[in-house]
């Protein structure tokens, strides 16, 4: 393994390939976040950090590649979830890791490949994946994993490929089958809403009155 990842060796993957259900059913991608839509907000954030950046998107493909990315499909056509399009971006990564980031995280880390990175050489580990504080409907806190968030190692699709086709769905019992590391964002400097997506309008418009 080598001693270090740089940003040439990650291709980034923005997942937007989901119904949106819980907005109504519109592209939550193409929603806007002041003025901006989420998906390429997402997309300017996480470019710097990497080498290029694709998008998982299952419809409006001409609208996402507006934004200068690649734009890819489900090799399926049933909104099968995050793991197709971490496959996806496994399968057409020309970089040896791939990161995923989903599209509705318009203040996602800027140090956030780096720090996944780092802890991926550290542990010689196969998939590196983001936790950060989350706060419940009563006020507790914890640090608790945020699985859309991992840079992987792209000779992992052939596992991934075998998982999917089994039935499999969920990220989390996929990355337990490899050595993953966890990378906590909680740190003082690490803004508390870095991590925050938006499921609903009402989140939406949340999110963009709280305080950058």
């Amino acid at each position: 393994m080598t001693h270090t990842i740089t940003p040439q060796d990650i291709t980034g993957l923005i997942l937007a390939g989901g119904r949106g259900s819980r907005m109504g059913g519109v592209d939550k991608g193409l929603q806007n976040f002041n003025g901006i839509p989420l998906a390429l907000h997402t997309l300017m954030r996480l470019g710097p950090q990497v080498d290029s950046v694709m998008v998982n998107a299952n419809r409006n493909l001409s609208a996402y590649e507006s934004f200068g990315a690649s734009v890819w499909p489900d090799a399926s056509a049933d909104f099968a979830g995050p793991l197709s399009g971490f496959l996806v971006g496994l399968e057409r990564a020309e970089t040896p890791y791939v990161l995923t980031v989903p599209c509705d995280t318009p203040r996602l880390p800027l140090d956030l490949a780096e720090r996944l990175a780092e802890a991926l050489v550290r542990e010689d580990a196969d998939i590196a994946m983001a936790a950060a504080p989350e706060t419940d409907e009563h006020g507790h806190t914890q640090v608790r994993t945020q699985p859309v968030f991992c840079l992987m190692k792209i000779e992992l699709s052939e596992s991934l490929v075998k998982f999917t086709h089994s039935g499999g769905r969920k990220i989390d019992a996929w990355t337990a089958q490899h050595k993953t590391v966890l990378v906590p964002f909680d740190t003082d400097g690490d803004y508390p809403l870095a991590f925050a997506n938006v499921n609903t309008l009402t989140e939406l418009q949340a999110l963009e009155n709280a305080a950058p």
